[in-house]
């Protein structure tokens, strides 16, 4: 039985105007990251060149470089932020995020035994912006993919032989799961060479520029495959809000909308990290920002939160662009750096929302 929650004609209208000015500010934002950069290219010569016309050159940069790296982070915020709204509502927990099990510190060890052990290898560059790049990164994404995915699936395992194990029994799951990946990758780059070393460093700042169209069809795949079946349960995520005995007798099966959703949530996630490597905050604080436009309804919360983690990961990938051009600084700092000041505002302000 679906929960049926009556919302006033008036919240409906701002929940629908705030989801149409994000996505008209996401547009904005994305248009200026691909024509900033050391060659300047107007913005009507972009929209141009979307279509097979303009300047061979702006072409060439655009769907070589640019392009590819904007929808790289709309399509990985994407993901993050959902993952993070999602989690946040089946553990009851307002700091849960892709992270809470795991999940970027086991694709980080994935990537750390995929470079110094199977071969991963480097290639030393020229380019200060790159002094070290992945040799065989297909080995480092499938490693990353593995071990990220193997912390959800021991979490989902344990819980199955302890029923009584609740949302919070998972998040210490995740936490000590994460502190096992985090000294094995420790491990690993103790008997490392430096060159191995510096691979392991540079994947864990992350790099949006690291994915080709190929990857991108990959994440675009498997993001719109999770958010179909998020949109679906979205009266289940409802009535879970209100509490798992209201949603019990709601006809909601809340262990089985619980377990199914963290294993996607945390599958999601593994394959956008394993890509792009680990970009803290916007899977945590991407959600909580919506919250305070939309509330709790998980119909306008969840395609509100994959916006606003996409135009967080343009405009921060955008600013590490530009900042110090032509070095390009890296996007797991950014984000870092940027979310982390943010999430204490909303820490002291209070997890209010305007249900």
């Amino acid at each position: 039985m679906p929960y049926l929650k009556q919302y006033p004609p008036r919240m409906l209208l701002k929940e629908s105007l705030t989801l149409v000015i994000a996505i008209f500010a996401t547009i904005v934002i994305a248009l200026f990251a691909v024509s900033a950069g050391s060659l300047h290219i107007p913005v009507s010569e972009v929209i141009k060149s979307m279509f097979g016309q303009g300047d061979a050159q702006a072409q060439m940069i655009l769907r070589g470089i640019r392009l590819p790296r904007v929808i790289a982070a709309v399509i990985v915020g994407d993901t993050l932020a959902v993952s993070g709204a999602v989690m946040q509502c089946v553990l009851q927990n307002p700091l849960a995020s892709p992270s809470t099990l795991g999940v970027s510190q086991g694709a980080a060890f994935g990537a750390a035994l995929g470079i110094i052990v199977f071969g991963g290898g480097v290639v030393n560059s020229d380019s200060a912006a790159t002094a070290v790049s992945i040799n065989n990164p297909y080995i480092v994404t499938i490693c990353a993919f593995l071990c990220g995915s193997l912390s959800t699936f021991v979490v989902i395992i344990l819980s199955q032989f302890r029923k009584d194990l609740g949302p919070g029994g998972l998040i210490l799951g995740g936490v000590a799961l994460s502190s096992l990946f985090t000294g094995g990758s420790a491990l690993l780059q103790y008997f490392a060479d430096e060159t191995k070393i510096s691979a392991v460093v540079f994947w864990t700042f992350g790099n949006l520029g690291s994915a080709g169209w190929t990857e991108l069809l990959i994440l675009a795949v498997v993001f719109f495959s999770s958010l179909t079946y998020f949109l679906l349960n979205r009266w289940n995520y409802n009535a879970m809000e209100s509490g798992a005995d209201t949603a019990k007798s709601l006809g909601v099966n809340t262990r089985a909308v619980m377990l199914i959703s963290m294993g996607i949530c945390s599958l999601t996630a593994a394959v956008a990290v394993s890509f792009v490597g680990i970009i803290s905050f916007v899977g945590l604080v991407a959600p909580h920002i919506m919250r305070r436009f939309v509330g709790n309804d998980y119909r306008y919360l969840i395609p509100c939160s994959a916006v606003a983690g996409a135009l967080l990961l343009i405009l921060a990938d955008t600013f590490g662009r530009l900042i110090i051009a032509p070095v390009i600084l890296p996007i797991g700092a950014i984000t870092s750096f940027l979310g982390a000041p943010l999430f204490l505002f909303l820490l002291f302000r209070g997890f209010k929302t305007n249900d």
